[in-house]
């Protein structure tokens, strides 16, 4: 794959309707079935005690069983919520996981968004920022070999997984402490829109944070910019806008006044103020292509939410995605 290549990613959250351990099959049937479609990377997200937020606490004990059923497929944690983790502990298991994967371990981290979680862990939800800066720290001096304390160093070492850090992050003071370190920066499928702007899109939101990122990193350091996006597809474009519409009200529903968005109570205005890209390949591909920031990135990461269609329907989005949308967008696919 040439170096100027955009790499093709599948994340989730794992949000399949159905009881835990059947949450994790599925996802690792997902999985699977990305690798064998030539996807680059696959990525999960952590979530602690709100299963209707997310399904996964423990990533690294999910992606190590995944690891041992494929070959090539990069393994990321799409975050890691850092400021309700031991940062010590997190060094620890990834430096056994990515050996154990044979070096296939990227690393996301992020503050976390839900208040009530944090003071189960013992962390003051108003300082987390504070906790994150400091866990954060902790990490980087993990795995550059320092002496933690008396003499303790991270084993077994790992000083390469400095290299594969990712920063997710909202605003443009993220991208720019991203860049400086020269770490990878993550863009999210949605984000809040500015009080003064509500309307705006989410390119017209995340190019700044881009700009911010690019001006800070280090001359030498090759940008690493993953852009996620949520997208459905299907050979039905009645039938995926039918998924749309019960996936997307149901959301709407959950998250109530905390989405600002959204202009009216067509599925339309739900499509727009969930960031979706939905219908045919065609359709998908079109929307796609009127967002500009996603012709700066280096990776860019596909998932199924906020629709959430049937674990089948997943699978056909996948191979659509892979060989359809993907190569309209420039995306690479890995060699089988």
């Amino acid at each position: 794959m040439a170096d100027n290549q955009k790499k093709l990613g599948f994340f989730s959250r794992l949000l399949d309707a159905v009881p835990a351990g059947e949450r994790y099959r599925l996802a690792e049937e997902q999985i699977i079935y990305a690798e064998k479609l030539g996807f680059e990377t696959a990525w999960v997200a952590q979530h602690h005690f709100h299963p209707q937020e997310g399904g996964l606490p423990s990533p690294f004990v999910f992606l190590s069983n995944i690891a041992a059923k494929t070959k090539k497929i990069r393994l990321g944690t799409g975050v890691i919520t850092l400021p309700m983790e031991s940062p010590v502990r997190v060094a620890e298991d990834a430096a056994v996981f990515d050996l154990l994967s044979n070096g296939r371990l990227e690393l996301g981290f992020g503050t976390g968004g839900t208040r009530e979680s944090f003071e189960v862990f013992g962390v003051d939800p108003d300082k987390r920022g504070e906790v994150y800066a400091h866990h954060l720290n902790v990490l980087r001096q993990a795995f550059a070999g320092e002496d933690l304390l008396d003499g303790n160093r991270l084993y077994p070492a790992a000083p390469h997984l400095l290299r594969r850090f990712w920063m997710a992050t909202f605003s443009p003071f993220g991208g720019k402490l991203a860049g400086e370190k020269g770490d990878g920066l993550m863009l999210s499928r949605t984000q809040p829109r500015p009080a003064d702007n509500p309307e705006a899109t989410l390119d017209e939101i995340q190019n700044p944070i881009i700009d911010a990122y690019l001006s800070a990193l280090p001359a030498g350091v090759k940008p690493r910019i993953m852009a996620s996006r949520s997208l459905f597809v299907s050979r039905d474009r009645a039938h995926a806008l039918e998924l749309a519409e019960k996936g997307l009200r149901s959301a709407a529903e959950r998250l109530g006044k905390a989405l600002t968005n959204v202009k009216g109570s067509s599925l339309e205005d739900l499509i727009v103020a969930f960031d979706q890209h939905v219908g045919t390949p065609e359709d998908v591909i079109a929307s796609l292509k009127k967002d500009t920031s996603l012709n700066r990135a280096t990776d860019v990461v596909f998932q199924v939410h906020s629709i959430d269609p049937p674990h089948e329907e997943i699978l056909k989005s996948l191979e659509l995605t892979a060989k359809e949308v993907a190569p309209a967008l420039g995306l690479s696919l890995a060699a089988h």
